[in-house]
């Protein structure tokens, strides 16, 4: 019993470090780490920064994506409406 614990325990960390990767590389595909980095502030902040700022607002992630859609104190993104929503999801989950 026990070994069938660890194993769904081991399994989902891995399939939780999976979705970090894809993020990661969704936010390279997507051009967002020329300006940011993960944890070092570049010519915009951190990701890391940017999750402290908005952590316990409520309505933070909707309205982060509508100002990025809408350039407001941000370049116009790209990225379609999901995959916008995908980022923020990943960078307020630091």
């Amino acid at each position: 019993m026990k070994s069938i614990v660890m194993v769904a325990v081991v399994a989902a960390g891995l399939v939780a470090a999976g979705a970090a990767n894809a993020s990661e590389d969704l936010a390279k595909k997507s051009g967002c780490m020329t300006c940011h980095d993960v944890a070092t502030k570049k010519m915009g902040p951190s990701f890391k920064d940017i999750s402290a700022k908005y952590k316990g607002k409520a309505g933070a992630e909707a309205t982060v994506v509508a100002n990025l859609k809408a350039a407001k104190g941000h370049p116009a993104v790209k990225t379609s409406d999901a995959d916008t929503a995908t980022l923020v999801k990943w960078i307020f989950a630091m």
